[in-house]
């Protein structure tokens, strides 16, 4: 029998039930497992994970423990350098294409607001959304922390707060997304690129009082719906602000 001590740090503790939380927990094991496959164990999936220390020296997810083995395992680094020592992402999470489980239907609307390129469907299942994230180098978005501890899955998150906009504020902070966003440059119904069009090739899908004072249209490329700054600009502006900014 040996025994490993682990201490998980940051936003990390969010998967440890509360008497285990930024606290030394003692792991037991009788054939060596893998750091990787105790992380999961402890409740942590492993796409949240991107330092590992063991005794003072940073390890890959393939170590395995021996007793006595004090382990320190940090979250991903969005805004530190730690180059010196080993990253366990396979590249670092900067890539803004994401997808989305069955139950952030409004969290992916959001982020298609702000101009993110995320996919989701209420017909998707774990199985293809881990596939369709390593197919498409996509980062996965889920309230479910089993579908992250999949071995397929390299990229994710796991999203705290319920409340879309608080979702959203979370993930912008998380990727470190706002001073990339591109607002209303992506079709929230389908996720399609939004389009400069002609004003005089859709004056007959625009209101005529629309169409008296505005001249700027936009067209889904793949749904076709026809979008224009209208009297609710205002409020989508402060929404994409709220989103973006530091305050709640």
């Amino acid at each position: 029998m040996g025994v490993a001590t682990f201490r998980f740090y940051q936003e990390l503790n969010d998967f440890l039930p509360p008497e285990r939380r930024k606290r030394s927990i003692p792991y037991e094991f009788e054939i060596s497992p893998s750091v990787k496959d105790a992380i999961e164990s402890l409740g942590v999936p492993h796409v949240e994970v991107d330092v590992i220390v063991v005794d003072g020296q940073s390890v890959g997810f393939d170590h395995r423990l021996r007793n006595g083995d004090r382990v320190a395992v940090y979250p991903i680094f969005e805004t530190l350098d730690v180059s010196p020592i080993v990253r366990l992402r396979p590249e670092p999470l900067r890539r803004t294409t994401f997808i989305a489980d069955v139950h952030l239907r409004k969290l992916a609307r959001l982020l298609r607001l702000l101009g993110f390129d995320t996919l989701h469907s209420n017909a998707f299942e774990d199985e293809e959304i881990a596939e369709a994230a390593r197919r498409e180098r996509r980062i996965i978005l889920t309230r479910d922390r089993q579908l992250l501890k999949r071995g397929s899955v390299t990229r994710g998150y796991w999203v705290r707060s319920t409340e879309p906009v608080e979702q959203a504020r979370e993930v912008v902070r998380r990727f470190d997304l706002s001073e990339r966003a591109e607002p209303l440059t992506r079709c929230p119904t389908c996720n399609g690129a939004l389009e400069r069009v002609k004003k005089e090739e859709v004056l007959a899908e625009i209101p005529p009082k629309t169409a008296a004072w505005l001249d700027e249209y936009y067209r889904c490329a793949s749904c076709k719906k026809l979008y224009w700054r209208g009297t609710h600009a205002k409020r989508l502006d402060d929404l994409v602000d709220r989103i973006c900014s530091n305050r709640r």
